[in-house]
């Protein structure tokens, strides 16, 4: 019986934080700015664009602090995996918060529809366009990260939600400016409230992907284990799981069953090579039994 692994390698989480930093510090001057201005003129649009800022905040505020706890808080006897699973859960909480904002969002205008407040429209372009540059910066500054991580990914579509949603308001104040309509503001604000939510589900469902550790989507688990089985010397390949860690730390564990003749250690060696090479998948954990340890594990419950 054998056992080997292969090593993985945690999303570049020191590389993010300095990003994250800089997306924090410009999102939270521009909200309270936002905030400021939007409840002085009454301008739902702008709340709702500043709420949405709000997220950002705490959506990038709790992924800079799941990447500073997974990276300084390693595993212990008790933790063999550490905490490389709170970018995840601060992702899913991302997803959430936005969700709850848009929620509330579209509750308010849809009240406001019956007597539309008069919004002054110069003050809301000003705030507006300067949180369309403060989105801008930071969507620059997150957009390479959020290519290979669960927990940026989450704050770089709050930032770019927040963007569409600066640019709604500029076109909202314009049409104030320009027509007096009333009904801009608040039509704008459910806009700005509903375009987030499919984007919202996107990114909960790929948290929920990984927390109830499902194979990543990209793997044919079935056709991973037949490949598996056909390698030289395997009778036969079960007990395969393949789950995320967190972003870019995709895990596998096996059981093969060897014919009698089979070298233990060409065919654990054939197998890493297989994992890693074919489905680019470097931390496994195998196990090369012989006839009676496969029985044993056919016999198991789960």
């Amino acid at each position: 019986m054998g056992h080997g692994h292969g090593h993985g390698t945690a999303s570049g989480g020191g590389q993010h934080a300095g990003k994250l930093w800089v997306a924090f510090g410009i999102g939270a001057v521009f909200m309270v700015v936002e905030f400021v201005v939007g409840f002085a003129t009454s301008s739902l649009a702008l709340i709702s664009d500043a709420a949405h800022m709000l997220t950002d905040v705490l959506g990038v505020g709790m992924a800079l602090a799941a990447i500073l706890v997974a990276g300084r808080v390693k595993a212990g006897r008790n933790r063999t995996f550490g905490f490389y699973r709170a970018e995840v859960l601060a992702a899913l909480a991302n997803a959430v918060l936005l969700f709850g904002v848009a929620g509330y969002v579209v509750y308010e205008a849809v009240g406001r529809f019956q007597e539309p407040p008069q919004v002054p429209g110069w003050p809301v372009l000003i705030a507006a366009s300067l949180g369309l540059v403060a989105n801008l910066v930071s969507f620059s500054v997150l957009r390479e990260g959020a290519k290979d991580s669960i927990n940026v990914k989450g704050a770089y579509l709050e930032v770019l939600a927040d963007l569409i949603g600066s640019v709604g308001v500029l076109i909202s104040a314009l049409v104030t400016i320009t027509t007096g309509w009333k009904y801009a503001d608040p039509i704008m604000g459910v806009l700005i409230g509903v375009w987030v939510l499919p984007r919202t589900y996107g990114l909960a469902k790929n948290a929920l992907h990984i927390l109830f550790q499902h194979a990543p989507e990209r793997l044919d688990v079935t056709e991973m284990q037949k490949a598996l089985a056909e390698l030289p010397g395997v009778a036969e390949a079960h007990d395969l799981h393949v789950w995320t860690l967190t972003s870019g730390m995709e895990v596998a564990s096996a059981h093969l069953a060897t014919s009698e003749e089979a070298d233990h250690e060409g065919v654990l060696k054939a197998a890493q090579a297989l994992l890693a090479t074919k489905y680019h998948i470097e931390h496994a954990t195998l196990q090369v039994e012989g006839g009676s340890s496969a029985q044993r594990c056919r016999e198991l419950s789960w």
